[in-house]
């Protein structure tokens, strides 16, 4: 019989202690007693396909079953739990919703990987005894999703939601706007969806979110921990914007729709003053969307910007981001500009050494957030024979995303905050195609970014993954078959 240490738990907790000898087993009378009625029933939901057992949510003590627990524990993280298993029950404790998630997305691994299936499946349902004690290394564990040049709908964003939470990730990332497309209805300006939204990479009709579509997501999202932070990318990437409204440009004229590749070339007019109307009206209305704390202006490949208007236009940007009650976040190319309090400049560089931007941005203070190219982009290929993606960062294996230190990757960088994965999606048209980048990549990334740093290794990690091939097969998952994993 397994122990509890040895089985196939991604992120690996911090604490893992096993009972020997003892098992639990799930039957068909077992009830869910739990101190959130909404955790409660989404563990009965997720257990009932594939055991094919009522599994009552109730008030009472559980005789034979399992029993989520909101009180006070060591750990003072609100993502934390403790996780206990006898013969007779399971027990999550946590001090908040959070961590009664994280403790029932642990459990649900140290089940049969059949329960992900959604019809009824033989069992029997077993769990080795033992206790785990387990809380995050970040606070911020995210993805982002290029939803400007391939759209996507609200439903596929779900699901990858669903994917993220599974695995402890707590942050989507939208890339809501660049060249090819705008993706989120502005009230204030409404071409900005209608015409701006209207295209793609590649032609096609695009497409954007209603503000109730947007909404919806965002509370399907926060129902799983997971907080969405919209990026208006600014104040290069904005043909669309261009597009739409001319007098954003600085003739007047509006260029032609872009449905290529190419960076660099777009600008907003830094000298009117419609384009600090236009910022903070897009940035109100999006910030009144989006209860998170953090609001992405992008900053990055402004090529055709001066750099003088640059500093300029994020003097005057930045702080209408901090008046709506919002954390300023950029790429960290917004490092040399005038800080707001508590900025975070998100690093994607690939280089050995950090460059001038990156380090201003260290020297001023700023919280960085780590999404290394080289590392953890999830559109770069796997190798040179993957059939989509890109390979300007070099080509990035499942262990490349997990074989490295967040804490040692920027020497001087003393307030890492946590590690995102961009998805952009230049050559991804499918949810198919998202599958087939992030997996098995994103569940790399989140052990990075969850599990204490004495508690990874490689060789531990991929046998641990291998397990998760077929619970991926049972959620129609396609996945990348990395020759370094040994899938059973």
């Amino acid at each position: 019989m397994l122990t509890i240490d040895e089985l196939t738990v991604v992120p690996m907790p911090a604490e893992v202690i096993p009972s020997p000898g003892v098992l639990f087993t799930l039957r068909p009378g077992a009830t869910i007693r739990s101190g959130s009625a909404f955790a409660g029933q989404q563990l009965a939901e997720a257990l009932r396909p594939a055991t094919g057992f009522p599994l009552p949510v109730v008030d009472g003590p559980v005789e034979h079953g399992i029993e989520l627990v909101l009180a006070e524990i060591p750990e003072t993280s609100p993502e934390a739990y403790v996780l206990e298993i006898d013969e007779r029950r399971i027990a999550v404790t946590a001090r908040a919703e959070a961590g009664l998630f994280y403790g029932v997305q642990t459990l649900l691994q140290l089940l049969p990987s059949t329960v992900e299936a959604r019809t009824v499946q033989a069992g029997p349902w077993t769990v080795p005894g033992g206790r785990i004690a387990d809380r995050p290394r970040y606070g911020y564990r995210g993805a982002m999703l290029d939803v400007a040049r391939h759209f996507f709908g609200v439903e596929v964003l779900m699901r990858f939601v669903d994917r993220l939470s599974r695995y402890k990730m707590n942050i989507l990332h939208l890339h809501l706007s660049d060249d090819q497309g705008w993706r989120i209805a502005v009230d204030a300006w409404p071409r900005l969806a209608t015409v701006g939204g209207a295209t793609q990479v590649g032609g096609g009709t695009g497409g954007h979110y209603t503000k109730a579509q947007y909404a919806e997501l965002v509370r399907y999202a926060a129902a799983r921990h997971v907080t969405i932070v919209p990026e208006i990318d600014m104040p290069g990437h904005v043909n669309a914007a261009l597009a739409a409204y001319p007098e954003l440009n600085d003739d007047g004229v509006a260029p032609p729709a872009y449905t290529g590749v190419d960076v660099g070339f777009s600008t907003l007019s830094v000298g009117k003053d419609v384009t600090y109307t236009f910022a903070r009206q897009v940035l109100e209305e999006v910030a009144a969307l989006t209860p998170g704390p953090y609001l992405h202006i992008g900053g990055d490949e402004a090529q055709s910007t001066q750099t003088a208007d640059y500093l300029e236009f994020l003097r005057r940007v930045q702080p209408m981001v901090t008046a709506l009650g919002k954390t300023v976040v950029g790429w960290h190319q917004v490092g040399p500009a005038a800080r707001e309090p508590g900025r975070i400049a998100q690093y994607w560089g690939h280089t050995p050494e950090p460059d001038e931007d990156v380090r201003a941005a260290i020297a001023q203070g700023d919280r960085i957030l780590l999404s290394p190219a080289d590392r953890v982009y999830l559109d770069m290929k796997y190798t040179p024979e993957t059939p989509i993606g890109l390979d300007w960062a070099g080509h990035v294996s499942t262990r490349t995303a997990y074989d490295w230190d967040p804490a040692t990757l920027l020497p001087g960088a003393p307030d890492v905050i946590g590690v995102e994965a961009p998805l952009w999606t230049e050559t991804v048209a499918t949810e198919a195609d998202i599958d087939l980048l992030a997996f098995p990549r994103l569940p790399a990334i989140a052990e990075l970014a969850w599990s204490p740093q004495p508690a990874r290794d490689w060789p531990g990690f991929r046998a641990r993954l291998a397990a998760h091939g077929p619970r991926w097969a049972h959620r129609g998952i396609g996945y990348h078959p990395d020759p370094e994993i040994p899938w059973p």
